[in-house]
């Protein structure tokens, strides 16, 4: 083994200062980053490989200056005084991300140093530090972030558009039946197109004289009256689960059987009183239409109801589709509401036979009717006898200042907590 003799030379000195040096510097010049060690001056004394590498274009790097080095990597001069004011005020420094531009490109850094004070050895006394080039890892970020900000950017445009969806599905829900609205969306209504053929109960009704009350009042008021009855219909044929096809104009068309059946007797009966519940609703618009619209005759509708099978579907032209039913029991149902006095109900034969048990009920016919091919049999609603399939009537408060409709009077315990509801929220309407 080889041993190093230390001689007394003048040149001992320097080559005693030199082997330290490069002791101190061993593990530094292993390190995977990039090392250096500078004078108190800041004049390189070491640096490694890998500093190296960072600065191809310096041929020689003993005597450098730190600053000037880094000022050729694309160090902004304000950074470089704040590197050296902090060395000179504190003795270390820390720049985690530290992001300069040159002809590669914008590439980051993270800069340390820190003075180093030897009490045997003044020489290694100076500013030793890394700079490790996070490139990759800043480059990779910026990727993750414009992935993120992308991820972003279509997430909003999903709500945007999803929102739109949802204004247009509440849009369209206003011309749809929700039966046929919610089965539309569902994975059953989007599949290929099927007619079915299905035993239905039909209703048809419209005001009586309604074409001449539209040739005199004013446009304004008659959108008041047809919007506010039809809305009340429609609220009405909902809630007995009828399938609302159609308004035209004033007349109404609700049939029940689909898209859900309870059975075809059942399906009669909800028709029934549906219509019952119209007709007494009506009565109590009459109060409104004869004061509030000056219509001293008040209104009165005509309501026909029939039962048979009928071909259901969507039917129309590639332009424009309706979910509608076709069939005779449509048509029947259309003639006996025209055949209908003031305030009657009309029920076929068919439909009569499925609620005999339930209604008292006045016959008519053999008759022929216009339209129909043979003559018909058809009945006038009298009475519901069954009480179990008849709601209790409409009860009314009036007074100067409130007009209150109860629909349900026999659910009196409902009826309270929500006029309760209904004082809460106009008394807080006052606070404000």
């Amino acid at each position: 083994m080889k041993r190093i003799v230390v001689m007394g030379k003048a040149s001992d000195g320097i080559f005693q200062e030199e082997f330290v040096l490069d002791l101190s510097f061993f593990n530094f010049e292993n390190a995977v980053t990039a090392t250096f060690f500078c004078d108190p001056e800041l004049r390189i004394l070491r640096v490694n490989d890998n500093f190296k590498e960072i600065f191809p274009q310096v041929e020689s790097f003993e005597g450098a200056n730190l600053p000037y080095l880094l000022n050729t990597l694309g160090v902004d001069q304000e950074t470089l005084v704040r590197i050296t004011e902090l060395l000179r005020l504190e003795g270390k420094m820390k720049i985690p991300e530290l992001y300069v531009t040159n002809s590669e490109g914008k590439r980051m850094y993270s800069f340390l140093a820190t003075e180093t004070d030897h009490k045997i050895f003044p020489f290694l006394n100076g500013v030793q530090g890394q700079l490790i080039d996070r490139t990759e890892e800043f480059r990779l970020k910026q990727k993750n972030d414009a992935l993120i900000q992308k991820l972003e950017d279509t997430n909003n445009a999903l709500d945007e558009k999803g929102k739109r969806l949802t204004a247009i599905a509440e849009r369209l829900a206003k011309y749809l039946s929700p039966q046929v609205f919610e089965n539309l969306f569902s994975e059953e209504g989007s599949e290929s197109q099927k007619y079915n053929r299905k035993y239905l109960t039909v209703f048809f009704s419209d005001i009586e004289g309604f074409t001449k009350l539209s040739d005199r009042l004013e446009p304004e008021k008659l959108a008041e009256i047809i919007n506010s009855y039809l809305s009340d219909m429609a609220k009405i044929a909902i809630d007995f689960g009828g399938t609302i096809d159609k308004f035209v104009g004033d007349a109404v068309m609700v049939f029940f059987g689909d898209p859900a059946s309870e059975g075809t007797k059942e399906d009669a009966v909800k028709c029934l009183n549906m219509a019952a519940e119209m007709r007494q609703r009506i009565k109590l618009l009459n109060d409104v239409w004869q004061r509030k619209h000056l219509i001293p005759e008040g209104l009165s509708v005509r309501m026909g109801i029939a039962s048979g099978f009928c071909t259901v579907g969507d039917f129309g032209s590639s332009q424009k589709m309706d979910y509608t039913i076709l069939g005779s029991p449509v048509n029947l149902a259309a003639r006996l509401q025209g055949l209908c006095q003031s305030g009657e109900i009309l029920l076929s034969a068919e439909t009569h036979s499925a609620l005999k048990e339930v209604v008292e009920c006045s016959e008519f016919g053999p008759t022929e009717i216009k339209g129909l091919p043979e003559p018909v049999t058809y009945f006038r609603l009298d009475k519901i006898v069954d009480s179990n399939n008849a709601r209790a009537p409409f009860v009314r408060y009036e007074s100067e200042n409130i007009d209150i409709w109860v629909k349900r009077p026999e659910e009196i315990e409902k009826v309270l907590t929500e006029l309760k509801q209904v004082e809460t929220e106009f008394a807080s309407r006052l606070t404000k």
